[in-house]
């Protein structure tokens, strides 16, 4: 392996690691602080990963995570910042949610129409987002806000009773979906059951490893990221990519809600996860936005979940995990630019290098010259 590649791996993996290494001391000081130990809570947290039934449950909620962190990793390649995930998952769920109780086919057709549902609305939604920005220059931040407290009201209308609304006690949901439209998991016994859509969350993976990494357009994508102006000059129209992008994203982060939606819950309801699309951003962040690194980070993100409740059990506030998520996400930025900025400073040293090696080699041949002129 060459020198650059090893540096390369090196620049990718400190930062996660410092963010990590910052986030776990920057907690065990509040637990300082507030007279407890620091050690304990991760002892107990490491402790319940190893129960079969946590490592079911930190599975499942991790396929989710994933899914949202793939949909926000798109838009970060493009230097869009995607932050309407959430409402484009939640508003892609229910739809498909909606579709599941009203048609009935068979399953082979029933399951990829819920699916396409999902892709159709989440893309729809954040396509709202990137015509603003390549028609009128919205920034995609402030348009993606606004669109998820739409989102929310949408929400709030299809649940009236009489539009597609079904009253459950206290609870609002869509009604039950047609058996047709259920995914069965993987029964792993007393643990449980891992939902059947985390192969969905795999294959997602590789497609966007092998679309960014083995496409023409994948490397338009990064291309357009990195430099507008440069990839413009290539041929490659930039507002074309941006919307693009947001699309591809909205449609994948449509899919976030699927393997719980149709592996567990079967309807949408008020009991269904929010915010998995705001902590897709924070994943994605420590994983890189690299396919393998966004699912270490994604079950990183699950255990400190489905752990942290044991907690409240021991005398510790089951928030301590929810502390430790928001470090990391403060740690992520700060030791991704320090790290940066230590790597442009290593290339900047080594060119120096090269260049004065060049001069003197050059040096060395000029004097040759003149002493077999003479």
């Amino acid at each position: 392996m060459k020198k650059f590649d090893k540096e390369r791996i090196l620049l990718g993996v400190a930062g996660p690691v410092i963010a990590l290494v910052v986030a776990v001391a920057l907690t065990s000081i509040v637990l300082l602080a507030s007279g407890k130990s620091p050690i304990e809570p991760y002892t107990i947290m490491f402790q319940q990963a190893t129960y079969s039934d946590i490592q079911v449950l930190i599975i499942n909620q991790a396929s989710l995570y994933y899914i949202a962190a793939l949909a926000v990793a798109i838009g970060f390649r493009m230097n869009l910042f995607n932050i309407g995930v959430d409402g484009q998952y939640q508003l892609a769920a229910m739809m498909a949610a909606i579709v599941g109780a009203h048609v009935a086919l068979p399953a082979v057709l029933q399951v990829p129409l819920l699916m396409l549902t999902a892709i159709c609305t989440g893309a729809f939604w954040a396509g709202i987002a990137g015509v603003l920005k390549v028609t009128r220059g919205v920034s995609e931040v402030v348009a993606t806000i606004m669109l998820n407290a739409i989102a929310t009201s949408v929400i709030a209308y299809l649940w009236l009773p009489d539009v597609f609304g079904v009253k459950l006690g206290n609870n609002n949901t869509t009604g039950e979906m047609h058996k047709s439209g259920w995914i069965p998991g993987f029964n792993m016994g007393d643990a449980g059951e891992i939902y059947g859509l985390v192969i969905l969350a795999v294959l997602l993976g590789i497609g966007y490893w092998i679309v960014l990494n083995r496409t023409r357009f994948g490397f338009d994508l990064r291309a357009s990221g990195a430099s507008e102006t440069a990839a413009a000059a290539s041929g490659v129209d930039p507002k074309r990519m941006v919307l693009t992008a947001m699309l591809l994203s909205g449609g994948i982060a449509g899919l976030a809600g699927l393997p719980i939606l149709l592996g567990d819950t079967h309807t949408y309801s008020l009991n269904f996860p929010v915010g998995i699309g705001f902590l897709g951003i924070g994943i994605a962040l420590l994983g890189r936005n690299s396919p393998v690194g966004i699912a270490f980070a994604s079950l990183l993100w699950a255990w400190l979940d489905k752990a942290s409740p044991e907690l409240d059990f021991h005398g510790y506030d089951k928030e301590i995990a929810v502390i430790m998520q928001g470090l990391i996400v403060i740690a992520v930025v700060v030791s991704y630019e320090s790290v940066r900025e230590w790597g442009l400073r290593r290339q900047q040293r080594r060119v120096g290098a090269e260049l004065a090696a060049g001069n003197v080699l050059g040096g060395t041949d000029n004097t040759q010259k003149e002493v077999a002129g003479q």
